[in-house]
């Protein structure tokens, strides 16, 4: 047996199986995914989607797709949807920041942008902080390259 691993304690602030349990409201005990195991899976994103490399955006949400449906399936029993959602997010953020880094000038945002429905203001003000990736993916970026862009990308969903 692993001393380090094993315990005689209380179910609050331990781990199991990369779970980590709370009390609701009302006193009942829910399970929710451990920090932890959020941390590696930012970080194993974070190795699948390099913001530089000479994929497609396509090829990248492809390397996702091996990836995040089974890390969803393993952690299914998690009874915090707010994560989940949080975790989507912040993958689609990031599949908007590689994009942006892809169309690299100021003038080519612009145009993509534009052509992709984006209004004029809108196409300007993220063109004209086209340095700026991870800023700009997060904030103008949404009402352009949507849920419904990602899922076209062939991104797989957490929420």
């Amino acid at each position: 047996m692993n001393e380090a691993k094993s315990a005689v304690a209380s179910v609050f602030g331990r781990r199991f199986l990369g779970y980590a349990f709370w009390v609701a409201p009302g006193g009942e005990v829910k399970r929710r995914v451990a920090d932890k195991a959020i941390k590696a899976f930012k970080d194993r994103i974070r190795e699948l989607t390099p913001r530089v490399t000479g994929r497609s955006l396509r090829a990248v949400t492809q390397r996702l797709r091996s990836f995040v449906p089974g890390w969803k399936a393993y952690f299914r029993l998690a009874q915090t949807p707010r994560v989940w959602r949080e975790l989507d997010q912040w993958v689609r953020h990031r599949l908007r920041a590689i994009q942006l880094k892809q169309w690299r000038r100021g003038r080519t945002i612009f145009r993509e942008l534009t052509a992709m429905g984006a209004g004029p203001e809108v196409a300007q003000q993220v063109a004209g902080n086209s340095r700026r990736w991870w800023r700009n993916s997060g904030m103008l970026l949404n009402a352009v390259l949507t849920i419904k862009w990602a899922d076209q990308m062939g991104m797989p969903r957490l929420a």
